[in-house]
């Protein structure tokens, strides 16, 4: 019997993929958690073969979780709705073993759960292109380099805008796409992709 843990903050869809998952004879869901701490109490508790983590939770993210249980023996299988680069590169980081889209159908979602206990991984085919992908290159324009640049030298809107002489809005703007092409979700994943790729040179 595979044992599995879930980790939703949405109740019904938590409901739903336990009700869904128990109706395989070869599954039973042993505990259900609404946040990434609750699941970290229960994988550790209950060591579960596997848990099944969405990434955007309140307390602590399934990314978060997923880092901090490591080293433990039980398999992590993100689910999320977000087909972001840099969440997978961190799922991948964090040793997670399936990362699945939402929309997927049930069915995916079992086949996942057993191949990943034969000792297979299963990455969904949008996130593979992500790492396939020629990212050698520095995807932002020279503007939006320097706009990064500034943000890592601890600049706050306002002193960019100043300096570059452009609105605050105009930063903002220049922020929010450099998150997108980066596909990050805050200005210090952004910076760290940025030096970790060698473009601030």
């Amino acid at each position: 019997m595979i044992r599995i843990v879930i980790a939703e903050d949405q109740g019904m869809l938590l409901g739903a993929m336990k009700s869904l998952l128990s109706l395989e004879e070869d599954m039973d869901v042993v505990g259900l958690a609404k946040n990434g701490e609750e699941a970290i109490k229960l994988v550790t508790e209950l060591q579960p073969d596997i848990c099944i983590m969405d990434i955007e939770m309140p307390v602590k993210t399934g990314l978060d979780a997923a880092e901090l249980l490591r080293e433990q023996e039980c398999k992590i299988i993100i689910l999320t709705t977000f087909a972001r680069p840099g969440y997978f590169e961190r799922a991948r980081k964090a040793g997670v073993r399936g990362y699945l889209l939402k929309d997927s159908p049930i069915e995916e979602l079992v086949h996942a759960i057993r191949t990943i206990m034969d000792g297979r991984k299963i990455y969904a085919p949008e996130l593979v292109d992500f790492v396939y992908e020629d990212d050698s290159e520095n995807p932002l324009t020279e503007r939006e380099s320097q706009v990064l640049e500034l943000v890592a030298e601890g600049k706050t809107t306002k002193e960019i805008a100043a300096e570059l002489y452009l609105s605050a809005g105009t930063v903002r703007n220049y922020i929010s796409t450099i998150l997108d092409k980066l596909g990050v979700s805050n200005r210090i994943e952004a910076i760290a992709r940025f030096k970790e790729k060698g473009w601030n040179k």
